[in-house]
């Protein structure tokens, strides 16, 4: 059972989260922000794992810890639930249309974070959620899981449309990259036979 559970609790937030990527994308998120709660359960339907996110943040101040705080953590419970990360497809990329938006995001599962970031926004706002916190989510996640994520509005007018069409790149992406393939299910996915920075396998890696 590829399962995690983890909590992170800082004087910030307070956050649950468990994840089972060999589910059937159900669903159960609570972060106290709306715009967040959407985003997330578009991962875990659109990923096909099961996600249980549950958060207590400083809102009263803005909604950047908890959103930064929540990638951390349903990054790290992704990593911790793939382990060595044996048998992985290990890659996975997606195009995602929404309406006039495309969007475009890779991922590599090297062990690796590091985060490219091609949307821009033509309005501060989503409601009462900054647009520039979205970039921090998913650089949060990128360091959390230990990923290589690419994304890019190939073009699109909609602010709603970048960011969900992200979002669900992300999640599609994500679904062929955790995926067994039976023919290496015993192997790191690299020539190395080493994915850098991943527990349970050489962490001095420098290459993959």
């Amino acid at each position: 059972m590829r399962t995690a559970s983890v909590e992170r609790n800082t004087k910030e937030t307070r956050i649950q989260v468990a994840v089972d990527l060999d589910g059937e994308g159900r669903c159960d998120v609570a972060t106290g922000i709306g715009f967040l709660d959407h985003m997330m359960e578009q991962l875990g339907r659109h990923g096909l794992f099961d996600l249980t996110l549950k958060a207590e943040g400083d809102l009263h101040i803005d909604f950047h810890h908890t959103t930064e705080d929540c990638g951390y953590a349903v990054g790290e419970a992704i990593s911790q639930a793939l382990g060595a990360r044996k048998g992985i497809e290990r890659f996975g990329d997606a195009l995602i249309p929404m309406d006039e938006t495309l969007t475009r995001v890779a991922v590599d599962l090297s062990g690796r974070p590091y985060l490219v970031w091609k949307i821009d926004f033509t309005r501060d706002k989503l409601g009462e959620f900054d647009t520039e916190l979205f970039k921090e989510w998913f650089q949060a996640f990128a360091q959390g899981v230990g990923a290589n994520i690419h994304v890019e509005t190939l073009y699109g007018e909609n602010n709603h449309h970048k960011i969900e069409s992200a979002f669900k790149g992300l999640a599609r992406s994500l679904k062929t990259a955790v995926a067994i393939d039976p023919r290496k299910a015993d192997q790191i996915p690299s020539t190395k036979g080493a994915l850098g920075g991943v527990k349970g396998v050489a962490a001095n890696a420098d290459e993959a």
